[in-house]
């Protein structure tokens, strides 16, 4: 490859965009160009041969500013290998492979999206830096998040790993994508 990797990423609290960038260390230290942008001023041109897509989930849905990059960028995507990385529930504890179901299900209703490697990995929450309507939201005893503390079990090694295999499956896709998934 010898242009530019394009690292977008979605994030509601910054947790995302510290993961993308971990991903992104990653990708330079295999010897790629790399880019990092936010989603909401990311543009995918023809400087990019792939584009990494660090995404957030919440309540089981992908980040909505995630959505919107994808189907803005559609065009262009779809020329170009692309991976998804991202982020869901707050624990190793949880039912990852619940969340992985999610990630294949918005995978599902992008069909024309067929990344090289697509991965879900645990998150990070702290509720004092919760917006107004996510704290309420979080205060109702229903809520699974109902006197969760804060935690990162985030996986920075696996992240890593997933990162350091991109660049081989970037390049043998060199196109548009084959589907093949890449597994943490």
């Amino acid at each position: 490859m010898t242009g530019t990797i394009l690292v977008a990423y979605a994030t509601r609290y910054g947790s995302t965009r510290e993961v993308a960038e971990a991903a992104a260390a990653t990708l330079r230290e295999h010897g790629l160009t790399v880019e990092v942008e936010a989603v909401r001023d990311a543009v995918v041109g023809d400087r990019h041969d792939g584009v990494v897509l660090a995404a957030p989930f919440y309540v089981g849905a992908m980040l909505k500013d995630a959505v919107r990059f994808l189907e803005r960028e559609r065009t262009a995507l779809e020329r170009l290998p692309v991976a998804l990385l991202a982020c869901g529930p707050l624990s190793a504890d949880d039912d990852i492979a619940a969340a992985r179901g999610q990630l294949d299900d918005a995978l599902v209703k992008l069909g024309w999206l067929q990344p090289v490697a697509a991965e879900m990995f645990v998150g990070k929450y702290d509720p004092h830096h919760l917006r107004v309507a996510d704290r309420l939201l979080t205060a109702l005893p229903a809520s699974p998040l109902h006197g969760v503390g804060a935690r990162d079990d985030r996986d920075w090694k696996a992240i890593r790993a997933w990162a350091a295999a991109l660049p081989g499956l970037l390049q043998a896709a060199g196109g548009p994508a084959d589907g093949q998934r890449l597994s943490a």
